[in-house]
């Protein structure tokens, strides 16, 4: 499998472009699993312990994108918060702090991990560990796994992760809160979201990862700016972080049962065959609730019925299922600039504490 091509996190100022390729999810998978092989490797208890902390360091890079020095720099005991589930991250070079959410099966091994009284009496430095020894590591088992050696370096696999992230779907703004980068201000059409609210739909997110209960694709993470009550049903209107505006048409008892209100943080799904596509640049006379204009980066064409995924202008990515005869008969291609459609009956909101 060839390391993926896709948008990179540059720079200081939070900016992505798609300028070299880096691991994907599998990749980093049979790295992750490189590095545990390698505990299991060794009979001596002292390099089993050594290489248990690198371990954890590859863990918390690799799930927190942070950056090399700002895991070194951690205090296991107090940085990493059982009970909130997150790491708080301090950059050594400057004045700030953040926390990320992290999945709770990694909090739990990590918490498993420390509770062991020799490798607790292991850490007296903490995660001080010489930075070019630590790369070394990175690359051997990279290597060991058939990978591209620079790939398994620590600022490749934060790289790694940004990509991961975004094409999930995690909104652009929260990967680079995440990351430490420069944010946009955070207002978008007149609403505002706080950092505690851009904190809960980065754990969000993280937690829908780890379960794989429901696919990141198709949903709009947002916050509620409207709602228009009838007699039977309810029009939500929510705004997401990139600034875009989802309408969902929802029964008003499912109104009262999931108590949404202005200002309450939902998620918003559509399912992929509820999704139209329209080509070209000018949008045509049409009724959809819901319209984004964005251009087809993948299709993948299958007998019966294609999926056709379409990426607009703040990196969420839209996919659409249609026949495959009607895409022929469009002759739609990737790269193409294309109108994404959808009713507001067929966007489903969950209501998130």
């Amino acid at each position: 499998m060839q390391a993926a091509d896709a948008v990179a996190p540059r720079g200081d100022d939070g900016g992505f472009s798609e300028d070299g390729p880096c691991l994907d999810t599998v990749q980093l998978a049979r790295l992750e699993q490189s590095f545990r092989h390698w505990i299991d490797a060794t009979p001596r208890r002292d390099v089993r312990l050594s290489r248990r902390r690198i371990l954890l360091i590859f863990l918390l890079i690799r799930y927190t994108g942070a950056k090399l020095n700002e895991i070194l720099s951690l205090n296991p005991f107090t940085d990493i918060d059982e009970q909130a589930v997150c790491i708080h991250i301090s950059d050594p070079q400057e004045p700030c702090t953040r926390r990320i959410a992290i999945a709770e099966p990694l909090s739990q091994e990590i918490q498993e991990t420390l509770a062991d009284p020799e490798f607790r009496a292991s850490l007296t430095n903490g995660f001080s560990v010489d930075p070019a020894f630590v790369r070394r590591k990175f690359y051997e088992r990279a290597a060991a796994c058939g990978l591209p050696k620079h790939l398994g370096g620590p600022e490749m696999i934060r790289r790694a992760r940004a990509v991961e992230l975004v094409r999930g779907n995690m909104p652009l703004p929260a990967v680079q809160k995440l990351l430490g980068h420069a944010t946009p201000n955070l207002t978008t059409a007149h609403v505002t979201f706080s950092e505690e609210e851009l904190h809960q739909v980065t754990k969000l997110f993280i937690e829908r990862e780890s379960s794989r209960k429901t696919s990141a694709r198709n949903a709009f993470f947002g916050k509620i700016v409207t709602i228009e009550r009838g007699d039977v049903q309810a029009r939500i209107t929510l705004v997401n972080l990139g600034g875009h505006r989802v309408s969902s048409i929802i029964t008003s008892e499912s109104l009262e049962r999931l108590g949404l209100q202005p200002g309450r943080l939902v998620t918003a799904e559509v399912k992929a065959p509820w999704i139209m596509l329209q080509r070209g640049q000018t949008l045509s006379a049409c009724s959809a609730d819901n319209r984004f204009q964005g251009k087809i980066i993948r299709i993948n064409r299958g007998k019966v019925s294609s999926e056709y995924v379409v990426r607009i202008d703040d990196g969420t990515e839209l996919c659409t299922l249609i026949a495959t005869s009607t895409g022929k008969a469009l002759a739609l291609k990737t790269g193409e600039s294309v109108w994404v459609l959808f009713n507001g009956f067929a966007v489903i909101l969950h209501a998130d504490d």
